[in-house]
């Protein structure tokens, strides 16, 4: 059997890092650009505030419960029957973001790179490979993120420190916009993307000394949200606000535009797919694994794997049901703004609740070193 306590802080970090950095990558700038025009960077910086706030109520609640994830210690803060039903719509909830971040990725692939290959085959392929996954435990699960967190961090930072011999620093002033529209909605839609982050939720009840959720969860966020603002600025410093909002994967557009020294590589397009590609895998994973594990601990089974491939089939065709692109991101924004609900006020009850009643878990005395 694998040991309780096993994951270290730098892996809970690494695990925030690479389940954030995912699919929306490739449309972020253009979410920016649309609400706060060339005040872009500082309309994410604010959506990355607003996104810190769900994960401190997470690392808060798992702190005050240790041992539970927050399926078994929702029941145990507001009673049996409405903490399965918050349950309910948590499971609901990432089956959903599962599939269409299945299906945006499927686009992308189409679009920019497999032209003629069926966007059913890719969506499949990259459902198959998280479902196989996922039947790991979460020692594995942790060791995957953990490996991959370097390979998509320093390549993104490498690409936007490259791409910025060509930015204008005109392009982004006035750095709060000049006729900024729809500000709040861009804040929430940009909010969404960090949703992935309720995989803590998870993680904490495996951490070897819980008590240190709060720094992990502020290292994660940190590095996250950082790479998020770095990459709007850099492509509105790049563009300008009004091409910008021109381009469907703004961030791709940027890898293009973008050459190593000498022209050794004229376009980083093609390297930047591949690090993309990882980093929609583990995004994928966090999200499916979360569905899978919640909808075992809702059962009170003690093995999550069954579940693997049983939701496949309703989780490939929730993810078909988009007609096109405009429809898909569409479905995603209201998604993601819906997801809020449950993925920061959901928590932010069950922490006012737990402690008007004077709720906590039990506190774990055997712990290593972090």
């Amino acid at each position: 059997m694998e040991p309780k306590r096993h994951i270290t802080v730098i892996e809970t970090a690494s695990i925030l890092v690479s389940t954030i950095i995912g699919v929306g990558v490739l449309p972020l700038p253009l979410f920016a650009v649309n609400a706060g025009d060339s005040g872009a960077p500082l309309i994410t910086f604010v959506a990355v505030l607003f996104a810190t706030v769900g994960v401190v109520l997470i690392a808060v609640l798992g702190m005050r419960f240790p041992e539970q994830t927050i399926v078994q210690y929702g029941e145990t803060i507001i009673g049996k029957w409405p903490g399965r039903l918050g349950s309910l719509l948590v499971i609901g909830f990432f089956a959903v973001l599962t599939s269409l971040t299945a299906r945006e990725f499927g686009e992308v692939v189409v679009t920019a790179v497999l032209k003629k290959t069926p966007v059913e085959v890719t969506v499949i392929v990259m459902l198959l490979l998280a479902a196989l996954s996922v039947r790991n435990n979460l020692t594995t699960f942790s060791y995957i993120h953990y490996f991959y967190f370097p390979l998509l961090l320093f390549p993104a930072l490498f690409i936007v420190a490259l791409s910025l011999k060509n930015a204008d620093v005109q392009n982004i002033l006035p750095i709060w916009g000049n006729r900024p529209v729809g500000v709040t909605r861009g804040i929430i839609t940009i909010t969404a993307l960090f949703q992935g982050s309720f995989i803590l939720t998870s993680v904490i009840p495996h951490m070897r000394r819980p008590e240190y959720a709060m720094r992990a969860s502020m290292v994660g966020m940190l590095v996250a949200g950082g790479l998020y603002v770095i990459i709007v600025a850099a492509t509105v410093s790049v563009f300008g606000a009004e091409e910008t909002k021109k381009l469907l994967w703004p961030t791709l557009e940027l890898a293009k535009a973008t050459s190593l020294p000498a022209n050794v590589l004229e376009r980083l397009d093609a390297a930047f797919l591949a690090v993309w590609v990882t980093a929609v895998f583990t995004t994928l994973l966090s999200s499916y694994f979360l569905t899978i594990q919640s909808a075992s601990q809702l059962l009170k089974l003690k093995d999550h794997r069954m579940f693997s491939f049983f939701l496949l089939p309703f989780v490939f065709v929730m993810a078909m049901q988009p007609q096109n692109i405009v429809q898909m991101y569409q479905i995603i924004e209201l998604v993601g703004r819906i997801g809020l609900f449950i993925t920061i006020a959901y928590p932010a009850m069950l922490l006012v609740v737990s402690i008007l009643r004077k709720k906590r878990g039990e506190r774990v005395d055997d712990r290593s070193n972090p």
